[in-house]
């Protein structure tokens, strides 16, 4: 069966349905890179997101497998709610851990296949773009870089960003509007040229 043409909720069926590795497979494929980009702009250190992305995904199988999956056709969403929860979860344990960034993992999270057209210049002006941008976020206050990154890397809309992080949707607006605003004066201010 090809699975690469069924919509999310149809393979989280066919899953639950059959417990077939390969609609598992094809779910993570479409999204590890938005869910691992997420995790890693959080933590901040490679083998701490790649062990949160794995734990995410067994608490996605678990939780399929108990027949506890009830959000119908939000998947990304709710994979998105679980790293987050994982990641508070972590902090919780471990609040006085010095997290440090690796630049050469940076330069390598934006490696897709939506690029593979682009000659290698093309690639690298974009890699560096995307690096640019992920550096101005983690410098954004914390609750603007909260919902910047639910919205964008977890395509939440802004009342499941209202819910998942206990706030009105005009807060979770505002904040969003704020964020944006903080990262244009740093943009101007650093004469910053993000587009390839």
């Amino acid at each position: 069966m090809d699975y690469r043409n069924m919509k999310d909720q149809a393979l989280v069926d066919e899953y639950i349905l059959t417990s077939d590795n390969d609609c598992i497979k094809e779910l993570v494929d479409r999204y590890k890179s938005k869910i691992y980009t997420y995790i890693l702009l959080n933590v901040k250190d490679v083998e701490l997101a790649e062990d949160i992305f794995q734990e995410t995904f067994i608490r996605v199988i678990k939780s399929l497998r108990k027949g506890r999956y009830m959000e119908k056709g939000i998947f990304l969403s709710w994979v998105v709610r679980i790293s987050h929860n994982l990641i508070v979860d972590h902090y919780r344990r471990d609040k006085h851990l010095k997290i440090t960034s690796s630049d050469q993992a940076d330069a390598d999270i934006f490696n897709s296949k939506k690029f593979a057209d682009k000659n290698v210049e093309d690639e690298m002006v974009q890699s560096r773009i995307e690096f640019e941008v992920r550096q101005l976020i983690n410098e954004l206050p914390k609750e603007q870089k909260e919902v910047i990154l639910l919205r964008h890397y977890g395509e939440m809309s802004f009342k499941e960003i209202a819910d998942q992080t206990g706030v009105s949707i005009n807060t979770a607006l505002g904040r969003m509007r704020y964020a944006l605003i903080n990262l244009r004066k740093m943009i101007e201010d650093r004469n910053l040229r993000l587009y390839a």
